[in-house]
């Protein structure tokens, strides 16, 4: 094991960082420690980080997993939960370096081989899409009267998916995120017309008369409304929101069924309540 992963290890026994390690240890407990696993090591009243690495330096084998596993046992946290897990993750930083890892089974620690990953190329998380209740339309700032009409749309959205009338349901749902994004750039024009994706003819932004749906979704996450996953759900939606016109149906060869009908829900229930969390949170 590498000379700095023991040195880590020996900090962790000592414990000076309440906010990496569970428990700190004076040098009679420094002393406790190694003879409970039995190690003989007495504490000589030097510095306790160097002193408890130097005693780690020497160990490999069987006493230095000893060690290891000693300090993410629950038993040693008598069960509390909080100790047990700021130790195994702290242990698992550690050891990562050496493609080792500790698992709980029960109440026994062990020792398992992990691939180590350290890409730290960001990638955004996609949460997972559950069913969630509409925003309060009426709190969002949006024009006279929009507000009670997406809330009515919302509602019979819901009431077509409950009767199965999967075609109806999902190119309501199509104008609704569009009803949507168009009252929220109405009253922000300022934000929508400066984005980089904002549609533009002959260099000027249009009307927002003259944006698709897709332009709206793109410039609504490019200034933050939505988030990365709701974008690209939006675009297939988007794509299933056309067959409006019965010839585009027949040109897809689509009919959405009651499964996709349900996933494009969840999509604009997101779609929706990013956007409302956004005005809440930036304009209250």
């Amino acid at each position: 094991m590498d000379a700095t992963t023991k040195n880590k290890i020996g900090e962790f026994i000592c414990g000076d960082d309440v906010a990496k390690y569970p428990v700190y240890r004076s040098s009679f407990y420094l002393t406790r420690f190694f003879q409970e696993i039995g190690i003989d090591a007495t504490h000589d009243g030097s510095t306790r980080n160097k002193w408890a690495q130097e005693i780690i330096s020497k160990l490999n084998g069987t006493d230095l997993q000893k060690v290891i596993l000693r300090l993410v046992s629950p038993k040693l946290y008598g069960g509390n939960r909080e100790h047990i897990k700021l130790a195994l993750n702290t242990m698992n930083e550690i050891l990562a370096v050496e493609s080792l890892k500790i698992i709980i089974e029960g109440i026994e620690p062990k020792l398992t081989r992990q691939k180590p990953n350290y890409d730290f190329e960001e990638k955004p998380a996609e949460r997972e899409l559950k069913p969630l209740p509409p925003p309060d339309f009426n709190k969002l700032n949006l024009e006279t009267g929009i507000s009670e009409i997406l809330q009515q749309r919302w509602n019979e959205i819901q009431s077509c998916i409950d009767v199965n009338a999967t075609v109806s349901a999902v190119i309501m749902m199509g104008s609704m995120l569009e009803g949507f994004l168009m009252g929220t750039m109405q009253r922000r024009p300022q934000i929508a017309n400066k984005a980089s994706n904002a549609p533009k003819k002959d260099g000027v932004v249009k009307h927002f008369a003259d944006w698709t749906l897709s332009d709206m979704i793109d410039v609504g996450h490019e200034v933050g409304w939505i988030q990365l996953d709701v974008k690209k759900f939006s675009h297939a939606l988007r794509d299933f929101r056309n067959i409006i016109h019965p010839y585009q149906q027949l040109a897809v060869r689509t009919n959405p069924d009651i499964d996709t009908c349900k996933i494009s829900w969840l999509v604009v229930q997101a779609a929706c309540n990013d956007i409302a969390n956004w005005i809440n949170k930036n304009e209250k």
